[in-house]
């Protein structure tokens, strides 16, 4: 499956806006439901190497930041939300995820405490397959899709936030002493 085809997709979950990431994620599995089993397979695993790359410790540290803390499922969970809302949003946030920041919803999350995940965005080729054939969507190879935790930077640091994420620091940090 090319690039185009897989957030086609997505892209035609959302063009009935407002739409939730969980409308997002109903519309495409109703899409990809009506897909060939093969098609479904390989949107799956466009959405493994979506996550693969999207997997930096620099957007885990945003998701960190943003939600209040994000553990592996919290991080899973927070690039389905940002899937959902299209390529350019999860490009532009894994070259620069302080550019969250710029973000509406996450500017009013500083001070209404919303969370952003979306978990049902990354099951949405497993339901599809589900749909479309009865049987469970086929494993994949294993891929790594976020860094290990004992590889990360400290994001309990503040000095060290400020500096990787400053912008969203001024959102979601107290103003150092």
């Amino acid at each position: 499956m090319r690039t185009d085809d897989f957030w086609a997709v997505i892209d035609r979950a959302t063009a009935e806006r407002p739409a939730s990431p969980a409308e997002v994620a109903e519309r495409a599995v109703a899409e990809l439901a009506t897909h060939d089993p093969e098609e479904i397979v390989a949107w799956a695993r466009h959405l493994d190497r979506v996550m693969v790359a999207s997997g930096t410790e620099d957007l885990w540290a945003a998701a960190y930041l943003i939600n209040s803390g994000a553990d592996e499922a919290g991080f899973d969970a927070f690039r389905g939300w940002l899937i959902a809302h299209g390529r350019k949003a999860v490009a532009a946030a894994v070259q620069k995820p302080d550019v969250l920041a710029n973000v509406v919803v996450i500017k009013q999350a500083a001070d209404t405490g919303a969370v952003f995940e979306a978990e049902e965005v990354l099951g949405i080729a497993a339901r599809a397959y589900q749909q479309a054939t009865g049987d469970q969507l086929p494993p994949g190879e294993p891929a790594r899709i976020r860094p290990e935790v004992a590889d990360l930077w400290d994001f309990d640091n503040e000095d060290e936030m400020r500096r990787r994420l400053p912008k969203l620091s001024a959102l979601f940090l107290e103003p150092p002493d």
